[in-house]
């Protein structure tokens, strides 16, 4: 969902950047007129909580600009034809059960967590197939793919209320301590309980993905706080279908994020005309969904495990909302 957003809006987290490392410095991008943020020295596109997703109209646009009779049309911008993931876990203690230790760099395979087993089974699922549907000016389309290339356990604290530029300098901290730089790559920045990150977590946002540009090189992030501390704005698990409720709330967004930052990682390629990207037009949505064995509620299984992950929407025929694709 694109917002209007100040930096009264946001608490504060959206800050001018002040350089930490000379040799990596970080500057923004040019703000377009389409995502209409004000005084906002950065790009991001936040994934809205179960309130504000319930007071939004997803009914199909109508009038004005030619759009794909899909509900979802394309303006230019590059895509992820072949999306990577890496993850950076920001804090001085374990964050989900299995995860990496503070202080450790690995692969992805190195990943025990039950968000490492997520990212590690996405790419190649019916589910991840949806983005598919979605190409660039070439007609090149997103790739059923997602590599979860490597981890970086940071040992050290955000603070309780990490700014968006402290975000942004903690990725490029990444690119020094084992995570290289890709294009292809979103780097996915988790906190544990307790920390808002970002400034607008559980009121504004349950998540968000957006791009900056640091020595010339355009790097793509997404800001994934612990959603188990807003368990009514940014969760809807009934029971927890792995007995690990952390993790299975934070699958949710995640799948959100990853989704959105394949289709529209520069926030100039695709979306409605209200702005919403393909996941914001089924945020919050699950569609059919089945009992597991120990009687918590979901709707796929990834890699062997049940989750509860919201649906996608396809960009093919009528369009729609679907958990599948074809």
């Amino acid at each position: 969902m694109r917002l209007r957003v100040t930096l009264a809006v946001m608490g504060g987290a959206l800050l001018a950047v002040a350089c930490s490392d000379s040799s990596s410095p970080i500057t923004q991008p040019a703000v377009p007129s389409f995502l209409d943020v004000a005084n906002s020295p950065g790009q991001i596109h936040v994934m809205p909580t179960r309130a504000v997703a319930l007071g939004l109209d997803r009914a199909r646009p109508s009038g004005g600009a030619k759009v794909n009779n899909t509900g979802i049309s394309y303006h230019g911008g590059p895509i992820l034809a072949t999306p990577k993931v890496a993850a950076i876990y920001w804090g001085t203690s374990r964050i989900y059960n299995g995860g990496p230790l503070p202080g450790t760099t690995g692969t992805g395979g190195g990943d025990g967590s039950l968000v490492g087993l997520f990212l590690r089974s996405l790419g190649g699922s019916p589910y991840f197939n949806i983005n598919t549907t979605y190409y660039d000016g070439s007609a090149v389309h997103v790739s059923n793919s997602v590599a979860y290339t490597a981890f970086w356990a940071d040992n050290s604290s955000p603070g309780a209320t990490p700014s968006d530029a402290a975000i942004q300098a903690e990725v490029v901290q990444a690119f020094s301590n084992g995570l290289p730089y890709d294009a292809s790559t979103v780097y996915l920045v988790f906190t544990g309980s307790g920390v808002n990150l970002g400034g607008g977590f559980g009121s504004q946002y349950c998540a968000y993905h957006g791009h900056f540009t640091s020595n010339g090189r355009d790097v793509k992030y997404a800001a994934q706080p612990y959603d188990a501390d807003f368990v009514s704005g940014c969760t809807a698990l009934s029971g927890s279908p792995n007995g690990d409720f952390a993790a299975d709330a934070e699958v949710n967004t995640l799948a959100h994020e990853t989704e959105e930052a394949a289709t529209d990682p520069d926030l100039n390629a695709w979306y409605d005309r209200r702005g919403y990207e393909n996941a914001d037009k089924c945020a919050w949505t699950f569609g059919t969904t089945y009992t597991t064995s120990n009687g918590s509620t979901a709707n796929m299984n990834l890699g062997g495990k049940d989750f509860l992950i919201q649906r996608n929407w396809v960009d093919a025929g009528s369009g729609g909302c679907a958990l599948k694709y074809p």
